[in-house]
């Protein structure tokens, strides 16, 4: 049986196992071909420069108050190096385990991914199944389902990427299942368990907990090897080995007592000499009195590179007057789109309101004079033109909503619909294509305009709709009042609301 025989045959096996789940909140799935999207060459090139094997194993860690995401791969002298660091979007919750449905907490411990719980259907671009709640969590009776890693940076107890990065993520877990890693471990840390770290968070009531799976941690850090990882008296162990001489094989309940083993012999100096010097340093900590961590309050976190993304700036527009807006479109670590991308829907406007396109607003006649009066002054730039053509303020009009935050859309795809009007006839485009004339500039100016043209011998203004390319004497090619058209599916496109 040759190879690529093989791998077809598992992915369609992990599809078909997958196909069940969806994201943290699955109400219906749309099949797409997002998860086999292939990872780009920089990421390829990164495995050669640090020396590993396209489908070599991984091993993910989580921490929740740096917000960030760790993807480890396996080197070729059998080791864990870090491959890349992802910023999270979005977490929800506070630092601590989740405990029950509906407390919006992100979970914290250890859990293992296996191929039947990726899932390429998910409403939010991309997910895998966290696998919470695990045996620990389940020797606790805590409660919750479809715990998830998912795109589209929206979460209700998930950890949220954006749907770059869960492609790459999603690709990378892909290939290690493909050269055989029967499933990967993913740690979630409340953040990164250092000895200062652990004693200036002393005084939280989830300190014993974090306590146990910094063992965990400490396994990792001192060997870069992942740690196995059992249950048993309701508390995690990590690395257990049967004693010499023992009769039979070790066997955990996790509620039960934990039947008598070692820690791995072949680790334990290791192990142990790294954990004596972090209680070392933390115990110097708290003797100085550090200071402590005040308690979380609040609902998750993001991490400062998307939460830059939403600090508004200063701007011009084409008359010199200064306005805000959000920051720069482009998320960090972006991918190519996948050949199938989440389809842009639009939303009619109620009949009762005339449809414009691109929040540009509909056309006005200019005021006439009245008989016996002198006729209105009449504007000298470009600016006040359009304000006697289109006439109110840019908030009046009514828009038309390209993407918004709801994520639903982007997990149905459709085709978006012409809309018309009988006062303004217009097509509405999911993705603007060639930049063509509307009505307004194909149709003859408004009687004031024309009247304003003859008397102020100036030549008639360019008039243009948020898709006609710019001018070059423009600044940013944007009318008075239109919105900047943004890629669909990208960080900036999710948060218009916020603006």
């Amino acid at each position: 049986m040759n190879r690529p025989f093989v791998r077809t045959l598992v992915a369609s096996a992990a599809v078909a196992a997958a196909i069940a789940l969806a994201g943290c909140d699955p109400d219906s799935i749309t099949p797409t071909g997002r998860s086999l999207a292939p990872l780009s060459a920089k990421t390829l090139a990164e495995f050669d420069a640090k020396q590993m094997d396209k489908d070599s194993p991984i091993l993910v860690r989580i921490f929740k108050e740096e917000a960030e995401m760790e993807v480890w791969k396996k080197n070729r002298n059998g080791e864990f190096a870090l491959l890349k660091t992802y910023p999270i979007c979005r977490w929800s919750g506070d630092l601590g385990p989740k405990v029950k449905e509906g407390d919006r907490q992100a979970p914290e411990g250890f859990y293992t991914i296996t191929p039947g719980q990726m899932n390429p259907n998910s409403n939010y671009y991309l997910a895998f199944n966290t696998g919470y709640p695990n045996a620990f969590d389940r020797a606790w009776n805590r409660t919750g389902s479809e715990l998830m890693v998912h795109g589209d940076c929206s979460s209700r107890g998930c950890y949220a990427m954006t749907d770059e990065q869960i492609q790459e993520i999603y690709a990378l877990a892909r290939e290690s299942f493909f050269g055989g890693q029967k499933d990967f471990q993913l740690a979630a840390f409340p953040f990164r368990m250092t000895a200062l770290n652990m004693a200036k968070h002393r005084n939280n009531p989830n300190f014993a907990f974090w306590k146990m799976i910094k063992e965990g941690y400490d396994h990792f850090e001192a060997t870069h090897q992942e740690p196995k990882v059992a249950v048993c008296e309701k508390r995690y162990v990590f690395d257990p080995a049967q004693p010499e001489n023992a009769s039979r094989p070790l066997k955990f309940d996790a509620r039960g007592q934990c039947p008598v083993f070692q820690l791995d012999p072949t680790i334990a100096d290791a192990v142990l000499d790294h954990h004596r010097q972090e209680q070392v340093q933390m115990a110097n900590y708290i003797a100085h009195d550090v200071a402590t961590v005040p308690f979380r309050v609040g609902d998750g976190g993001m991490n400062p590179v998307f939460a830059a993304k939403l600090a508004a700036h200063d701007t011009f527009d084409n008359n010199g007057r200064a306005y805000q807006v959000a920051g720069s479109s482009q998320a960090p670590g972006a991918l190519p789109r996948t050949p199938n991308p989440p389809a842009v829907t639009a939303q009619p406007a109620p009949a009762s309101q005339p449809l414009v396109m691109a929040s540009v607003p509909m056309p006005q006649p200019a005021p006439q004079a009245k008989e016996g009066e002198a006729p209105p002054a009449q504007p000298k730039s470009i600016a006040g033109l359009l304000g006697n053509l289109f006439g109110g303020s840019p908030a009046e009009s009514q828009t038309v909503a390209l993407r918004g935050s709801n994520t639903e859309m982007a997990a149905k795809p459709k085709r978006a619909t012409p809309v018309r009007t009988a006062s303004a006839p217009a097509v509405l485009h999911a993705k603007p294509q060639a930049a063509e004339p509307t009505a307004v500039a194909k149709n003859a100016p408004a009687p004031g305009v024309q009247q304003a043209r003859k008397e102020d011998k100036s030549p008639a203004p360019e008039m243009r709709t948020a898709y006609s390319a710019p001018p070059p004497a423009s600044k940013n090619g944007l009318l008075q009042g239109a919105q900047p058209v943004v890629p669909a599916g990208s960080f900036e496109s999710r948060w218009t609301a916020l603006r």
